[in-house]
């Protein structure tokens, strides 16, 4: 059964996730040179959009892992 602790620890943990994924995805784009949304937006540079993905999916394991334990 799922205790109100156990739910409110679960939000927590997921917000705290977020929260660090995002910091972590916008050092990533300041770190690159140009600017990454631009590329993948208005010039539909599809290297970039999967260097994007491939690097939010790699935060994203590196994040819940750290959360897991």
């Amino acid at each position: 059964m799922l205790t109100p602790d156990t739910f409110l620890a679960t939000l927590i943990y997921a917000g705290l996730g977020i929260v660090i994924f995002i910091v972590s995805f916008v050092l990533v784009d300041r770190l690159t040179p140009g600017n990454l949304w631009a590329e993948i937006i208005e010039r539909k540079n599809m290297a970039v959009a999967l260097l994007a993905g491939a690097v939010a999916i790699g935060i994203s394991n590196i994040i819940a892992a750290a959360v897991h334990g």
